[in-house]
């Protein structure tokens, strides 16, 4: 029996008491798809390894009677759900577990920052907040992020911003993100961090077999056997419009397609192309399923992604885990997310995009690149992550 220096036994160390952990997921009529996947990758990553969780949605009430929540009355009804009726629910429920579940340690996550504002219903439980990009934020602070913010766009964000400061830790998916933590986020909590946690593949994106290939991209007659892959949104911070004026550069030396993926391009995109001569060269994939979208990496020369703006870039290893090389923008995380197979260029040098998306054209150094591309995903394994955020939860208590 272990003694003091006095002689007397030393009482047992009590067994830490079991995590339960309440993740807080997006309104689901708000259809941010990445943002579902994270939480839903989440938990499934704590179940599998058996920390009890549950993900919580804000449901839909009110907005199942508007057409919309992005536009009109269905907007306003979406706001009712998320910040009027599923706090009341959330602090009720949480009060429940609380109460029945006395042996388990409760941490609330909520898995997108833009849901901050729910601290107030956490009912005191340690609370992590994951931050995957303050660009709204800085926009409605009058920094230029391609993200403008209306009058009540602002009164939103600094609410948010707010929101953030009651965490016990902000966890933001990059370096570049958490650097706008500390400089923005005031904390209330005593002894409250932030700390970094890269994101993971949301998807098992990989190399595919050429049979596998050859059947998923026949759902696209229209694909050119060399091509030139982008994917994202006509968001101006996306940089559409640079895509489109750095392939154009290229047309005269090859005879490859640019393949928009997501979002069709708007009409103005559309005009642009035209203007440039381009406009034939062109191919938009609407909404393309993951398994497609792997495909599309698989077979691309090149994924060309030189956005002004990111928290994280989840495309860039999304390409690198198929084998596809990338170009992106010397800006925010991309150094750290793409590392050294990533080819990068600062965001105004289209001359030298355009120059380095010519050299793949061999395919030995295709092949150079797509190794290292390869290489580099692997850091972005789920099991990383989600060690990662045990270890933190698990701090929540250590001094308690």
């Amino acid at each position: 029996m272990l003694t003091n220096p006095g002689g007397t036994p030393l009482a047992p160390t009590p067994a830490p008491l079991p995590l339960r952990i309440v993740l807080i997921g997006n309104y689901p009529r708000d259809g941010q798809e990445s943002m579902q996947r994270f939480a839903q990758m989440l938990r499934d990553g704590l179940q599998a390894a058996g920390i009890p969780t549950d993900l919580v949605l804000p449901p839909v009430v009110l907005g199942r009677f508007g057409a919309s929540t992005l536009f009109g009355i269905g907007k306003w009804l979406g706001y009712l759900d998320k910040y009027l009726i599923f706090p009341a629910q959330l602090r009720l429920r949480l009060r429940s577990w609380r109460s029945h579940r006395v042996s388990e340690r409760l941490v609330v996550h909520i898995c997108d920052h833009g849901n901050a504002m729910y601290y107030s219903a956490t009912c005191g439980a340690p609370l992590v907040i994951t931050c995957h990009d303050l660009l709204a934020v800085r926009g409605a602070l009058g920094e230029d992020t391609d993200c403008p913010a209306s009058t009540a766009g602002r009164l939103l964000q600094q609410w948010i911003l707010r929101g953030l400061g009651h965490a016990t830790v902000v966890c933001s998916v990059s370096t570049a993100t958490r650097h706008d933590v500390d400089r923005l986020v005031k904390f209330t909590r005593p002894g409250a961090r932030s700390v970094a946690i890269l994101s993971d593949l949301n998807h098992s994106f990989r190399p595919l077999p050429a049979t596998e290939l050859d059947t998923l991209l026949a759902a696209i007659p229209a694909l050119a056997p060399r091509y030139v892959l982008h994917v994202g949104s006509n968001l101006r911070r996306k940089n559409r419009e640079g895509v489109l004026r750095i392939f154009a550069r290229t047309v005269a030396d090859w005879d490859a397609q640019l393949v928009f993926a997501g979002q069709p391009l708007s009409p103005a995109l559309r005009d642009l192309a035209a203007s440039l001569g381009i406009e034939h060269r062109i191919l938009e994939v609407a909404k393309p399923s993951n398994d497609l979208l792997t495909a599309l990496y698989n077979r691309a020369t090149a994924f060309l992604f030189p956005s002004r703006f990111e928290g994280f870039g989840w495309p860039i290893i999304e390409a690198q885990a198929c084998g596809c090389p990338v170009l992106c923008s010397r800006t925010g995380p991309f150094p750290e997310v793409a590392g050294d197979a990533g080819l990068t260029r600062d965001i105004d040098d289209e001359a030298g995009f355009a120059y380095d998306l010519l050299t793949l054209r061999d395919p030995a150094v295709r092949e150079q690149w797509s190794v290292a591309s390869l290489a580099n995903a692997r850091r972005f394994s789920a099991g990383r992550m989600l060690s990662e955020h045990l270890s933190l939860y698990r701090s929540l208590f250590a001094a308690r």
